[in-house]
């Protein structure tokens, strides 16, 4: 398949990502015991400490001062991460009950991040906004991801950085995120359809895209989990028969950086 084969393909209505779900779990963003929790337990420690290397490492960018946007912020569960990094945080979202989440959320923990309605793929924004982008957990679902990070590249500064990660379109990303994590019931711990396998973008298709609107990439670093597969495989059936909360399966379970790419990668990229 071309690159540009890839980027049609992902605007067909078939088998796409069911992006409704976020509307309606939109009060469950925090709940311990939701699917959600998963993306606070389990990914989000791995996608912070990359996010700090990148931005305090590699591009040696100092947040206080500076303005970071995050592109599908959901609940704010990524968004009150960078604000406790130090950035002046705004985050964006299509779903209201979603971002009603986070308001909430985010005034009860005396956090100052502003929050609004819109889409990666016309961001409300002036050029060259903001000093750095987030976008995590999101460009698998965006209908138009060479709009996405057209946008992105406009409303980035000459030297800000971009943020991002997303699932490899691999046999075993299939396996892992779609049967595993979505389809066998045996196993499944996230809604069904919130993911779709033709949306996963390959590594060498965001270094195209990232080029060709002027972003120049840096790095990409797989994740792995903590534990075996064969144990984790344990915990998710115990956590599917009731035996086990997406608590008790959050405290047991996280993602680590790796060089193994196969599954789900972390990357970034500086505005030329």
């Amino acid at each position: 398949m071309s690159f540009l084969d890839f980027a049609i393909s992902r605007t067909g209505a078939d088998q796409s990502a069911d992006n409704s779900l976020y509307d309606a779990k939109g009060d469950q963003w925090w709940d311990p015991d939701s699917s959600f929790q998963q993306t606070r337990a389990f990914l989000n420690p791995v996608r912070v400490g990359y996010a700090k290397s990148a931005f305090l490492g590699g591009l040696r960018i100092d947040p206080r001062g500076k303005k970071a946007l995050e592109i599908g912020c959901g609940g704010g569960i990524l968004c009150e991460e960078i604000a406790r990094m130090g950035f002046e945080t705004t985050g964006i979202d299509p779903s209201e009950p979603s971002l009603r989440a986070a308001i909430e959320h985010a005034r009860i923990g005396g956090l100052d991040i502003q929050y609004q309605t819109g889409s990666g793929e016309s961001l409300p924004f002036a050029d060259r906004a903001f000093d750095a982008v987030f976008c995590c957990d999101v460009l698998e679902h965006v209908r138009d991801l060479p709009g996405v990070i057209s946008e992105v590249s406009r409303v980035l500064k000459p030297g800000g950085g971009f943020c991002y990660d997303t699932f490899n379109r691999t046999w075993l990303s299939r396996l892992a995120a779609i049967k595993i994590g979505q389809e066998w019931k045996r196993w499944a711990f996230m809604p069904p359809r919130i993911h779709a396998f033709k949306m996963f973008i390959k590594p060498a298709e965001m270094k195209r895209l990232l080029r060709r609107n002027g972003l120049e990439w840096k790095s990409h670093r797989g994740t792995k989990l903590n534990i075996s597969v064969f144990r984790a495989l344990d915990l998710l059936r115990r956590r599917a028969s009731g035996e086990l909360t997406y608590k008790d399966l959050g405290e047991r379970i996280r993602l680590r950086e790796s060089r193994l790419m196969a599954v789900m990668y972390l990357g970034y990229a500086v505005k030329r």
